[in-house]
């Protein structure tokens, strides 16, 4: 056990979160990342207790173009700034992990300034790959070279160069020595020299204890970066877009599928494959954006941090915010914040509640962190597995359709469950839990020790996000997004009449009796005992085929009399 293999991180893009200008100017030291020492007990709050922040050093614009590895960003202050911002973090339990982006430098790297005053004789010329003095550049160089993504501002390194890597190292090391970071998250991992990856671990593994080092991948078989030699952990893109397509699509088999998938690429083993998990980030749109219907937040979310993996939150992403990626720029992804503007959202903002509380029951509940994965219900729009360690097991189920759904889910040894979100309890009757998952929600089910109890954070998981929870002109865009409720289904639009049908009743039941009468002729009293008596024979007969009925279950049926209920029980079987 290490401390990552508990951790729920919060991911900062500095420059953005700082409003620190596009272009550094090179002047004086302006210490913008004084202004995040606030943030930190806004991250613990909310249950993380790690962060990965990058890029932070020296860079002509964005951060990836880096001219100095060991000074910190004038935009964003001193070396000292760093090390006391490490040190708070520290204080309050919070690991930290800085972006190293190892692949690729900047122009102004002093390397390549000398390659250019020296060319032929620089020292530095093997540094970078295929630089031909023969060639020539945008910049009129006199010289080509390899560059990274197309770009000629970001200049390839020679990751074969011993000199190279030696330098590289170095800068670990002085990492750890100068600021005391935990980790370092390796920039364009896909494309980095393996063997060059193994010398990282090898640093890694002896500047300190428990050094992670996460890389970014985005597909191919993970295990082949992931394992003793090279790398603790991945970037998850394969979770990442199954997460939004399978809400968008209502479909749960790709999820599902894709779980499978990476659990058995590490050999079905809760230890095998520990994938850095993630709902967005500062290369991808916001996840509050990628979503068709706004209320499938929170089961992206009830997901994303119950799955084996190691969880993340990108900035603002817990306020509900927007981000869409524009064609030739990200600025939209990484906007400037202000915490006094989210000064009550613990409190009022129903998104940062809801995973303020994730990351509560994470903290308390170590099944999610180590316990193995068992699948225990599938369809289009419901989703249930199960999470079991040291004889504990959690049972997570979510629901991406508008209307509750009632499921019969096996359980583990204990008498009795509590619901981390709701709060509700249930009771074990033939190995199986009944648990009514409503709509476009999810809850996290554990079994009722002293323990459990810290988890159970009740949040109300709304259906139907207020556009209110969001500052300023996000709101707006909120409400332009909110799909109408007609478009949110795709097979059961007599439901959505019933709904409507509901909603009267709970405002104005007298009004919707009255409305009722009008709308159909009287029947018997004897036909509607009997129409109620065939539903509950209906029930009865689904839940026989979805596993064994016991006494308790008939006896929950038959005292379900009310006609609403029964239909909607009906409806949760579909």
């Amino acid at each position: 056990m290490a401390w990552y293999d508990e951790a729920v991180f919060y991911h900062i893009y500095p420059l953005g979160l700082t409003g620190a200008p596009k272009e550094n100017p090179y002047g004086e030291p302006e210490h913008r990342l004084n202004t995040l020492i606030p943030w930190i007990s806004h991250i613990r709050e909310i249950g993380c207790n790690a962060i990965y922040i990058g890029p932070l050093f020296e860079s002509v614009g964005h951060g990836y173009e880096t001219t100095d590895y060991k000074k910190l960003d004038s935009r964003l202050g001193t070396n000292e700034d760093l090390t006391d911002f490490v040190a708070k973090c520290h204080e309050q339990g919070i690991r930290v992990i800085l972006d190293g982006v190892f692949n690729h430098t900047g122009r102004d790297f002093f390397a390549f300034q000398d390659i250019k005053k020296n060319r032929e004789n620089s020292p530095y010329k093997d540094w970078y790959c295929n630089v031909n003095f023969w060639g020539n550049n945008e910049y009129n160089d006199g010289f080509s070279y390899e560059n990274w993504g197309g770009y000629n501002l970001l200049v390839k390194l020679n990751q074969h160069n011993p000199a190279v890597r030696d330098y590289i190292c170095d800068v670990i090391r002085f990492w750890v020595s100068e600021f005391d970071i935990d980790g370092i998250r390796l920039d364009a991992a896909d494309v980095l020299d393996f063997a060059y990856m193994k010398a990282l671990r090898q640093v890694a593994n002896d500047v300190k204890p428990e050094f992670w080092l996460m890389g970014e991948v985005i597909h191919g078989d993970y295990t082949r970066w992931v394992n003793e030699g090279t790398l603790h952990s991945v970037t998850n893109y394969t979770l990442h877009k199954a997460l939004y397509s399978g809400h968008n699509d209502h479909n749960y088999f790709e999820i599902a599928h894709t779980v499978k998938r990476l659990y058995e690429m590490g050999g079905n083993k809760p230890d095998g494959l520990k994938l850095y998990n993630f709902a967005d980030n500062h290369d991808v749109e916001r996840i509050y954006t990628k979503l068709n219907n706004k209320a499938h937040f929170a089961p992206v979310h009830i997901l994303m941090y119950t799955l084996p993996g190691v969880p993340s939150i990108y900035y603002g992403s817990e306020f509900g915010i927007e981000g869409k990626k524009e064609r030739f720029s990200d600025d939209s992804l990484r906007p400037m914040l202000s915490l006094a503007d989210y000064a009550e959202a613990i409190t009022n903002n129903s998104y940062t509640k809801l995973i303020a509380a994730l990351g509560k029951v994470r903290q308390h509940t170590l099944a999610l962190s180590y316990g193995d994965y068992q699948e225990l219900v599938l369809t289009n729009r419901q989703y249930a597995y199960s999470r079991n360690y040291n004889g504990q097991s959690v049972i997570v189920a979510v629901n991406n359709d508008d209307s509750d759904y009632v499921l019969t889910l096996r359980a583990g040894n204990a008498a009795e469950y509590i619901g981390a979100l709701s709060g509700e309890k249930v009771s074990v009757n033939g190995g199986n839990i009944v648990v009514n998952i409503k709509a476009n929600s999810g809850d996290i089910w554990l079994p009722v020790t002293a323990e459990s109890e810290k988890a159970v954070a009740p949040v109300a998981v709304t259906s139907t996000p207020d556009p209110k929870d969001l500052p300023g002109d996000t709101a707006s865009k909120a409400e332009q997004n909110q799909p109408a409720a007609d478009t949110a289904r795709t097979d059961a639009e007599p439901a959505d009449a019933d709904a409507d049908q509901k909603q009267h009743t709970n405002e104005n039941p007298s009004a919707a009796n009255a409305s009722a009468e009008n709308a159909k002729p009287a029947v018997s009293q004897d036909f509607e005992n009997g129409k109620i008596a065939g539903l509950q024979e209906a029930i009865l007969a689904i839940m026989e085929k979805n596993g064994p009925v016991t006494d308790q279950m008939r006896r929950d049926v038959e005292a379900n009399v009310y006609h609403d209920s029964l239909i909607a029980w009906i409806k949760s079987f579909r």
